[in-house]
């Protein structure tokens, strides 16, 4: 059974930081890309930053110099490193993969940029 679950939202004032976590299981974790996805209230899901299992990383437009994904492949875990934080990032974060012909998705952990 494959799963993935994401941790590491909460509330954050601007300009600060917040680092999400997805642990996985099921599923030989280094051989697959991962990806970081978001949806805000109202909004489409939208791709964030991914990373191959080769480490190569690509990143959205909206979040590139500030947020850094990496993998652990030893612990199974993808992460998403997010700075300078903007209200526009609030949103409900998502890890994703392709395994077995269909898309994985976690349960998703909120990040929500206020004062």
């Amino acid at each position: 059974q494959v799963r993935l679950v994401e941790s590491g939202g909460g509330l954050v004032q601007p300009g600060g930081s917040l680092r999400l976590s997805c642990a996985t299981s099921g599923i030989n974790f280094k051989i697959y890309r991962m990806g970081w996805y978001r949806q805000a209230p109202g909004e489409a899901r939208e791709w964030v930053a991914s990373i191959t299992s080769n480490g190569t990383t690509d990143y959205a437009d909206s979040v590139k110099d500030r947020f850094t994904i990496a993998r652990n492949n030893a612990r199974s875990t993808v992460y998403l490193q997010m700075n300078s934080l903007k209200p526009e990032d609030t949103a409900r974060y998502y890890c994703n993969t392709r395994a077995y012909s269909r898309d994985f998705w976690g349960q998703g952990t909120q990040v929500t940029v206020s004062s």
